[in-house]
């Protein structure tokens, strides 16, 4: 099955002519092609987005307009989730129930940004007398989405939806790992009737097809989502052409569990925290920190339910599916490798089907145990299901072991005791504290983003509009 383009309103191979394979993680085999593009087919998406905003029906259609539009396709989008699902965990890899629960999410993301579309009022502003100030929020133009592999739809509706309905076209570069489930969307779209251009989406690489987009001199604004090291290089493309960038870029959150929390809560929490998504989620809590008086009991209850979890196909639907690709499976292997060079104890580790194909890209969720805090795996982001226990004494030590990386996206705390909460609430440097439970992957209207290495800029809820709008000033001398 070979995919194509959408730039305006056609599907087109790549200008070169050549393709990338897509890669099955359950099974490692070739299932389907994509265009290999480059610059020219991103100067071709990003000149019909031009022209859809600056003089075509896109950028003239009223908000409400936009807004009904944008609801169209979510409704589209939820009759068709049997196929956008099957599409989503062949592609990914990831257990159906987790697809599907990736397509409601993208629905939502358009039903929430539908609504808003024309909700984004301006402000008046008391000046002097005789003078009117208008403060009016206005589209950027044409903006430029880097979605990852890991929750394409998912990351497409939080970003392309908010941007779409603040009235900007947009020009949509999936990664190559994992990028049909958007293709599909691109057909419900012109399906739905956006006008030509209002949504262009090419495949290819990130060196060449990335690259292209984020340096073009025409794009106004970029969105992307992906690892610190290409943030650097997407900012410094940036900062040539003057636009402004989100920066959604991993995490090393913690859960952070005192001796008063409700341990029955905290359990699923833990484990669904690592295990969603084959542990490959950026608010993934990778790192656990427990208060010490609890530490040995509770490391037991968590060790029996990580040695029930079973890893297989996607279409097995387990509580976990294979990593992305090879790559992936080796970078998390080594981080295992290294914990096991350094004689840290293995608590329990899940169980891979049998029968799953030994081609597959399966890693067993793992739980480690008690990791010291200045080690790679206590730091740095494994973007697999390896979870890091780390007992802590007291309110102080917690909160500087969770502090303790160089990111900050979301951290979870666990505690009956009101005024910790708040303390620590403050204190943690990062983009959103849950308390008493933990829920990164849904809220779409809670704005989300981090600091630090987590990037900047924030996505979802009514920030992300403020993101995808510029604020023009109107100062009115009427005598």
């Amino acid at each position: 099955m070979d995919s194509l383009n959408l730039i305006g309103h056609a599907w087109r191979p790549a200008l070169s002519g050549k393709t990338l394979p897509m890669v099955e993680p359950s099974t490692g085999a070739i299932f389907a092609a994509i265009p290999a593009s480059g610059a020219e087919d991103i100067d071709l998406a990003v000149m019909a987005a031009r022209s859809a905003f600056d003089t075509g029906p896109w950028g003239r259609m009223p908000a409400f307009e936009r807004g009904r539009l944008l609801m169209k396709l979510s409704a589209a989008i939820l009759e068709d989730a049997d196929r956008l699902a099957q599409i989503e965990a062949r592609d990914c890899g990831k257990p159906m129930k987790q697809a599907r629960a990736d397509v409601a999410a993208t629905a939502r993301y358009f039903e929430f940004y539908g609504g808003a579309a024309d909700k984004l009022h301006g402000d008046t502003i008391p000046y002097l007398a005789g003078m009117t100030v208008l403060g009016i929020r206005e589209p950027l133009g044409v903006t430029a989405h880097i979605v990852p592999w890991n929750y394409p739809m998912q990351i497409f509706g939080r970003s392309v939806g908010a941007s779409l309905a603040a009235g900007n076209a947009c020009v949509v570069k999936p990664a190559e790992d994992a990028c049909l489930s958007l293709l599909r969307i691109g057909e419900l779209a012109l399906e739905a009737g956006f006008p030509p251009g209002a949504l262009n989406i090419v495949t290819g690489t990130g060196e060449s097809a990335g690259a292209a987009l984020t340096a073009h001199p025409a794009i106004d604004f970029i969105s992307f989502t992906g690892s610190p090291e290409v943030g650097t290089l997407v900012q410094q493309a940036a900062a040539r052409n003057h636009v402004g960038v989100t920066l959604e870029l991993g995490g090393k959150s913690p859960q952070i569990v005192f001796a008063d929390a409700d341990l029955e809560k905290v359990l699923p929490f833990a484990i669904n925290a690592i295990v969603q998504n084959a542990g490959q989620t950026c608010s993934a809590c990778s790192r656990l920190l427990v208060e010490k008086a609890i530490y040995a009991p509770f490391m037991e209850r968590l060790a029996a339910a990580f040695s029930a979890l079973r890893v297989g196909p996607h279409d097995a639907d387990l509580d976990c599916g294979p990593l992305i690709s090879a790559r992936q499976k080796s970078r998390v292997e080594g981080f295992l490798q290294e914990a096991q060079n350094a004689r840290l104890p293995v608590l329990a580790q899940g169980t891979i089907l049998p029968g799953a194909p030994a081609s597959g890209f399966f890693v067993p969720p793992t739980l480690v145990g008690a990791v010291p805090a200045d080690i790679r795996l206590a730091r740095e982001e494994i973007f697999g299901p390896v979870l890091a226990a780390i007992p802590f004494a007291d309110e102080e030590e917690a909160t500087r072991l969770a502090n303790a990386t160089d990111y900050g996206l979301v951290a979870a705390l666990w505690t009956r005791d009101g005024g910790r909460q708040l303390r620590m609430a403050r204190a943690l440097r990062c983009g959103q504290v849950f308390v008493n439970g933990f829920g990164a992957g849904g809220g779409i209207e809670l704005p989300f983003g981090g600091v630090k290495k987590s990037g900047h800029g924030r996505e979802k809820g009514f920030e992300a509009l403020y993101e995808f709008t510029t604020l023009k000033t109107i100062v009115l001398n009427h005598g």
